[in-house]
């Protein structure tokens, strides 16, 4: 055998330069994803060159538009001749209701109703143009229309002083005083974005002060967790403790915010014993550790603690968003492997199946996966910053452009709430386990398929056979709820789904006396049949106030025994909320 053709010598002439030239080509998408956000150039001009070459062969869809189009012109002309003659100026198109750009009452003025008009026809016509093109892949039209919606927001007429009587209105009142304080605060995002710092936390709620302060103590350490256990407050506690597993992209006091919506605090109320999961914010050194490390020393670590500290052979188990996914793993790696100790799942906005991801597959495929693991080469983790721009395309009008109109044009303050605080104390990922979920995860769907396999040997959703209660919200843009309905298909389990409004973090933040909340419940089998996803909300009895009531009454069900003395705290390594969760 020749040096050329040995497979077992990495020193050859041969591989050696295919190693540096994929050092170069490493390098070079590194440092051209600090230029592009993240997204990959390539990606983008697959899915354009497919909607522009198909385009260019469907002459009828090309006539469909252009007809569209002077349609478009000739109500737009009526309109302004309407608005002339001082008749009653009926819009040509209404603005969508969840649209909320255009509520202001001088919109319904002219020339800002013009503008409006224009604007939201051009943007029907758009629709109509990446939508419905012969021959173009599902997945790419979706891209296309997705990025024409983009470009279009950036160039509404609310987002400039001149053409939204609101910031007008404004900057004539203060005498430009708002433009002056909007100019002040861009200055600062746009020096700390260039010298890559984060910004400061909210000095109204600081972690252990006025958030993420239910009583507790650290029991447990590893190099990925810290485990929390909190202090009992009623005299006698359900039988069987309860483990709370949150998504390691998130800080976990999301479920122990301020005292009046933690989750946590609610739950000792009502009489359970509960450990929470504080992951680690990774850095550089922590590039190595994938998902079978995140599984091993996350639940599983954790599990392993609190049956020890509390005696109790069966636990309840609660994983939200992607600390669901992994609780899922687990529990089917547990159940394949004889492991009983898990009594029931809870899954909050949580996914096993990735085909229906939403929005956020969008940025998922082959080509930006490995965009995107070039740009971690360079730090050994995907920045905070960096997961956050993509979660803000999902709702750019929300969260984008309407803080550019507010804080850059009218110079408002954003209010401060705790939900924002932890919002903007955001976590990183390590280099492997982005890597993996999202090959594993997204672009494979091996868990669902049963191809992804724990410690040498595929699990599946079949192995699962507690019972579980699952969470839904209804705006979910992360994980939707028809998503997160597919549990029931997807488990051999008895699967009650509660289906609340809200979005992806409001809809689980849902206490109760919070005001404007309702939910609808009932089990996702009937008669041994799985009910569609349509079907089951039309039917599913509607309730007002929080799903939290729900829960703890089918969490009560679940246990064996009688309530008892709760359990000694016994020795802890500091007090709650740790040291992890502040690491920044």
């Amino acid at each position: 055998m020749t040096d050329f053709d040995s497979k077992s010598d990495p020193q050859t002439p041969h591989d050696a330069e295919r190693e540096l030239a994929n050092m170069i080509d490493t390098a070079f998408r590194a440092a051209l994803s600090q230029l592009t956000a993240g997204l990959s150039p390539a990606a983008l001009m697959q899915h354009y060159v497919d909607w522009a070459l198909h385009m260019a062969s469907s002459p009828g869809k090309q006539a469909e538009l252009g007809h569209m189009a002077v349609e478009n012109w000739t109500d737009f002309s009526r309109f302004l001749s309407r608005c002339v003659l001082s008749r009653k100026d009926e819009p040509c198109v209404e603005p969508d209701a969840r649209d909320r750009r255009f509520r202001h009452e001088g919109w319904a003025r002219q020339p800002f109703a013009a503008y409006q008009q224009a604007f939201l026809l051009t943007q029907k016509w758009w629709d109509e143009a990446t939508t419905g093109v012969h021959g173009m892949s599902r997945a790419n039209e979706r891209v296309v229309n997705f990025a024409a919606r983009q470009i279009l927001d950036a160039m509404a007429p609310s987002n400039f002083v001149a053409t939204n009587p609101e910031i007008l209105k404004k900057t004539i009142e203060s005498g430009g005083a708002n433009l002056v304080e909007g100019a002040r605060k861009f200055q600062e995002d746009f020096q700390r974005a260039l010298l890559q710092e984060k910004e400061p936390l909210s000095e109204d709620y600081r972690v252990g002060e006025s958030v993420a302060v239910t009583p507790g103590k650290v029991v447990y350490r590893n190099h990925l967790i810290e485990l929390i256990q909190y202090e009992p407050v009623t005299d006698k506690v359900q039988p069987e403790p309860v483990l709370i597993v949150p998504a390691w992209i998130m800080k976990y006091y999301i479920l122990d915010l301020s005292p009046e919506n933690s989750m946590v605090k609610y739950l000792t109320e009502q009489g359970f014993t509960v450990f929470m999961i504080s992951w680690r914010n990774p850095d550089a050194e922590d590039a190595g550790y994938g998902m079978a490390d995140y599984r091993r020393l996350g639940p599983m670590a954790a599990l392993d603690e609190v049956t020890q500290r509390t005696g109790a052979s069966r636990v309840h188990a609660v994983g939200y968003c992607l600390g669901g996914t992994l609780l899922s793993i687990a529990a089917a790696a547990m159940a394949r492997d004889g492991d009983t100790r898990l009594a029931s799942m809870t899954l909050l906005a949580a996914q096993m199946d990735f085909t229906e991801a939403g929005e956020l597959t969008l940025f998922i495929n082959e080509s930006e996966v490995s965009f995107l693991e070039d740009m971690m080469w360079r730090k050994g983790y995907l920045d905070a910053a960096q997961m956050a721009g993509a979660f803000q395309l999902l709702r750019s009008n929300d969260l984008i452009w309407s803080r550019l109109q507010h804080e850059y044009l009218m110079g408002e303050t954003p209010r401060s709430s705790d939900l924002m605080a932890w919002n903007a104390d955001s976590t990183r990922m390590p280099y492997r386990m982005h890597s993996e979920y999202l090959r594993q995860l997204f672009l494979e769907n091996a868990f669902a398929t049963g191809k992804f396999e724990v410690e040498g040997h595929p699990v599946t959703p079949r192995d699962i056979q507690m019972p579980i209660f699952a969470v839904g919200t209804e705006t979910d843009h992360v994980a939707p709820w028809k998503s997160a309905y597919k549990t029931g298909a997807l488990t051999r389990s008895e699967v009650t789904f509660a289906l609340t409004n809200g979005g992806h973090n409001a809809g689980v933040v849902s206490e109760p006396g919070h005001h404007h909340r309702h939910f609808r419940l009932g089990r996702i089998l009937r008669n041994n049949h799985f009910i569609p996803a349509e079907e089951w909300a039309e039917q599913a009895e509607t309730h007002d106030g929080s799903w939290w009531l729900a829960w703890v009454d089918w969490l009560k069900g679940q246990q064996r025994g009688e309530p008892v003395a709760p359990p000694k705290m016994g020795k802890a390594i500091c007090d709650a909320p740790g040291t992890y969760v502040l690491m920044r």
